[in-house]
């Protein structure tokens, strides 16, 4: 089968990934499943992988095939397998768990002391098939594309996770800042929308992002490349700051602005990533206000989300790819040039 695989780490993503063939990948055990991928989002991460910025924090052996937000039908299970059967379209959650460690018994997939994370530390979905067990897939309701869905695979989880913790510190009334449209945030909005009563403003650079946003449930927006954010927030707010802000871009002019920004006894999610946290103590003592890591979301929460993407609250805006123009699609996301979220469909 062809598979688009990471040989050596690069800055320069259009050369990044070459497409191999590579064998067909079994079940591999008795919970094992092999599932033909219909479509398998391409994500920020990928491009932080192909620079090498996780070798630091997983181990890594290349060559590995990329892509770990994977959608598609059951082609082969394993013989204890009684979840899905072939044929079944399925949405893959990118980490395998043992099901038998403390996190994983207390619900916490992505602490699983003895994981698979594909694409990351195992072989991923920007291929013809995909291996990984019975624990990570979750079925498909009737008239749900795996094509479509896939991408909430990760990002859609990664956003819902964190929208599920700031859910739960806003009351009616609060005020919520999404910053960054893209791929995760513009996932992340229509589920803060859907689960909270909180007054939500967008903040973003560009335009089309923000009218994005509008069409998806903001009630204010702000463009930060010819607005002042802290200015825009206190007037907004009665200068009293946002209860959540959802920080989808991670980078040090965001992260910088939580002490301005967020009210006393809130939390800065810290979603997207690639800047750092430079912050006097004095600062979090003095607003006693909290910056909260999101590391992907629960098995159960994919399950959460994909109810909702069935009722109709939550809507992926996609744009599609062969698998050949797998580093246009890397190029394009390194320059900002891909509205929404990308997704690679193998042949």
């Amino acid at each position: 089968m062809q598979a688009a695989r990471l040989h050596e780490y690069t800055d320069d993503m259009s050369e990044a990934l070459s497409i191999d063939e590579v064998d067909r990948p079994s079940p591999g055990g008795p919970d094992g499943v092999v599932v033909e991928v219909e479509g398998a989002g391409w994500c920020q991460t990928d491009n932080h992988i192909i620079e090498g910025m996780w070798t630091d924090y997983v181990p890594q052996e290349l060559p590995l095939t990329l892509g770990h937000e994977n959608a598609g039908t059951v082609a082969a299970t394993g013989d204890e397998v009684t979840l899905v059967s072939e044929g079944d379209p399925v949405i893959c959650h990118p980490v395998q768990t043992c099901g038998t460690c403390r996190p994983c018994r207390l619900g916490e997939d992505m602490y699983c002391e003895d994981s698979a994370f594909n694409g990351l530390t195992h072989d991923g979905g920007f291929a013809e098939y995909l291996q990984t067990s019975e624990r990570a897939v979750i079925p498909l309701p009737d008239g749900v594309d795996p094509t479509d869905i896939a991408p909430h695979a990760d990002a859609g989880i990664t956003a819902y996770h964190a929208v599920k913790k700031a859910v739960d510190e806003l009351n009616p009334g609060d005020h919520a800042l999404v910053i960054g449209i893209g791929g995760l945030g513009h996932i992340g909005l229509q589920c803060l929308d859907a689960m909270s009563a909180a007054t939500i403003t967008a903040v973003d650079l560009k335009d089309e992002a923000l009218d994005l946003a509008t069409d998806l449930g903001a009630h204010h927006t702000v463009n930060s490349a010819d607005e002042d954010v802290t200015a825009v927030v206190e007037d907004l707010t009665d200068e009293t700051g946002a209860q959540q802000v959802l920080d989808f871009v991670g980078a040090d002019a965001t992260t910088g602005l939580a002490p301005d920004i967020v009210a006393a006894g809130g939390d800065h999610h810290v979603i997207g990533y690639g800047g750092h946290v430079h912050e006097p103590a004095q600062a979090l003592v003095n607003g006693e206000f909290s910056f909260r890591g999101t590391l992907v979301g629960r098995y159960a929460e994919l399950q959460e989300l994909v109810a909702l993407v069935d009722q109709g609250e939550v809507e992926l805006r996609t744009s599609r790819y062969d698998l050949g123009d797998i580093n246009t699609v890397a190029e394009r996301l390194e320059h900002g040039e891909i509205e929404g979220r990308a997704v690679v469909t193998p042949p």
